[in-house]
């Protein structure tokens, strides 16, 4: 089973940000579960917070109800670095751009050799040291209402702010110049696949780089076993017709919802 580090899911009580400080949701160690590098063993830095809210949001607890504890960047390095076995880090969220200090993180974590993948939803860009950008820009699909929303959730106030935000084509554009790249859509059906084909154009053509289809990965949308087992084939056969990857939820098919996974 993974390994989580109790100390990074205590909820935050109104504590000022101070400088160079993360808020900090989960820190474990378990095995990538998505894209190019599923299955390699991997520290996860997960913060807290997003500018957008899916309504199928993996990480409630980093999003719609945000929760964690405030950890210096050094802090984290060192909890990174008791977990020996693993040389790869993966900063995720939430969405872990909006926060200034992941820079510095990603300085240090790349002076200690490790290998970092940032897990973003490609609307903001930083000039930091990453190994592999994990972009995954959020479809029409994925826009919170009221009818969709998670239970206790003000659906209302983010419907129009999730959609005006969701994209940003000059930040994905940087990430795909700048950075190995993987595009990593969230699939909930055969609908969504004309905007990402639209979408892949709009790429393409804003950026200097070309945006092979190898580089462009489908995952079935799902965080319990049973949710992906509805999509997978269906998903799968998405891949095959358009010539792009297909990835797996490894770690929900081996732990299903389980946090710290």
């Amino acid at each position: 089973m993974p390994v989580n580090t109790d100390r990074a899911t205590v909820p935050a009580s109104g504590d000022a940000d101070a400088e160079g400080d993360l808020p900090i949701n989960e820190l474990f160690y378990s095995l990538q579960g998505e894209g190019k590098l599923a299955g390699v063993p991997s520290v996860f830095v997960r913060t807290s917070g997003c500018n957008l809210r899916c309504w199928f949001c993996d990480s409630y607890h980093t999003s719609w109800e945000p929760t964690h504890a405030r950890m210096t960047v050094e802090d984290v390095v060192r909890e990174v670095r008791a977990h020996d076995r693993a040389g790869h880090v993966v900063l995720t969220g939430g969405e872990p751009l909006v926060h200034e200090a992941s820079v510095e993180l990603l300085e240090r974590l790349a002076a200690e050799g490790y290998h970092t993948t940032v897990e973003t939803n490609g609307t903001i860009y930083r000039d930091a040291p990453i190994d592999l950008a994990s972009v995954s820009p959020k479809l029409a699909s994925s826009t919170p209402t009221p009818e969709n929303a998670p239970e206790g959730a003000d659906a209302g106030a983010w419907t129009e702010r999730h959609e005006a935000r969701r994209i940003d084509l000059e930040s994905l554009a940087g990430l795909v110049e700048d950075y190995e790249t993987q595009l990593k859509f969230v699939v909930t059906g055969p609908d969504d696949m004309p905007e990402i084909v639209s979408l892949l154009e709009d790429v393409r053509e804003a950026a200097s780089v070309p945006v092979p289809d190898d580089d462009v990965l489908l995952m079935p949308e799902g965080t319990t076993r049973e949710a992906l087992a509805e999509r997978r084939e269906v998903v799968a056969d998405l891949a095959l017709e358009h010539g792009f990857r297909y990835t797996p939820r490894l770690h929900v098919d081996l732990w299903n919802d389980a946090p710290g996974t």
